[in-house]
């Protein structure tokens, strides 16, 4: 059985702006980033890896093209965690989206 609700089709744009094959817009960040929202950042960086297609590399989750938004929302709240590129990266690669990720170095 196939969910329509994994498809997404193109919305009539009125703006020209508008990036070609663009239909949905990131989803926002939270005003300041909480624990809470870290271990859900990286649950979605994990659930939302990379995955090798014939048609190229998609969503593991979804099958859509990535990355999709929730793997970009992730990526985006643990880079403001203070999480650098490399450290995301192993998070992904070790897939536990239960991992515990460190709270920030605080200034003195």
């Amino acid at each position: 059985m196939t969910s329509s609700a994994a498809r997404v089709r193109r919305a009539a744009s009125s703006s020209a702006g508008e990036a070609s094959g663009e239909v949905l817009r990131d989803i926002p960040l939270p005003p300041y980033v909480t624990g809470e929202d870290t271990q859900f950042a990286v649950r979605a960086v994990v659930v939302h890896a990379p995955r090798r297609w014939s048609g190229g590399v998609v969503c593991r989750n979804d099958a859509s093209p990535h990355p999709c938004r929730l793997h970009r929302w992730g990526t985006r709240v643990l880079t403001l965690r203070g999480l650098r590129a490399a450290e995301i990266a192993a998070l992904i690669e070790r897939g536990d989206p239960t991992a515990v990720v460190p709270p920030p170095d605080l200034p003195a």
